[in-house]
């Protein structure tokens, strides 16, 4: 809800030269990729349960491994296709900051997003893909505010109903884990009459 809050302002962080069907049109596709996203996180956990062997974290970074290389596969093809890696030497070229640095922020983004990568796998491995989509989620909202502290951006009215709509469901999705938990623990007492209770 707070990503579909933040496309909603289509006048507000678009980029010069980008019209309104293209803009609409990044922004569902970014809706698909979500979704898509939703949907691997849910078969990774259904692969761990359906493994024939005992899981462990060695073999869950080999799962991670194995993503990486075939999403790297399929991107560089792509890009070989669409002849991305010359406008990257354009972007490259025109970089305020240099080529260098630009190459520089490319595989820095690279190790963050395997490192982020590592980490979802693990969350998944530790708990629940329930709970590496709102990990996701949350990140979301938390990006805009970087970029407002960073980059100087506007804090607009959806911003901050974004963020607060993200900051709600992480509080009620470990308010409602918190109470489960509580419901299926026995009380003190029931456990110590359990206990001390003779055996038949």
């Amino acid at each position: 809800m707070d990503s579909i809050l933040l496309g909603i302002r289509r006048a507000g962080d678009r980029p010069p030269g980008v019209t309104n069907s293209q803009y609409l049109l990044g922004f569902f596709i970014s809706i698909a990729a979500a979704a898509i996203l939703g949907f691997i996180l849910v078969s990774t956990q259904v692969a761990y349960a359906k493994a024939n062997q005992g899981m462990t974290y060695t073999i869950v970074l080999q799962f991670q491994v194995c993503l990486a290389f075939f999403a790297t596969l399929i991107c560089t093809i792509g890009s070989l296709i669409n002849k991305d890696f010359s406008e990257m030497q354009r972007e490259a070229s025109d970089f305020d900051l240099g080529a260098k640095t630009y190459y520089l922020v490319l595989a820095s983004n690279m190790v963050v997003w395997q490192l982020m990568f590592i980490g979802r796998v693990g969350i998944i491995f530790c708990t629940s893909s329930l709970f590496a989509g709102v990990m996701s989620a949350s990140l979301l909202p938390i990006s805009q505010i970087a970029a407002v502290i960073t980059f100087h951006e506007n804090f607009t009215g959806e911003k901050g109903m974004a963020l607060a709509l993200a900051l709600w469901g992480f509080t009620s999705y470990f308010y409602g884990s918190y109470r489960n938990s509580r419901r299926q623990s026995p009380k003190p007492h029931e456990a110590t009459e359990r206990d001390t209770q003779p055996t038949k």
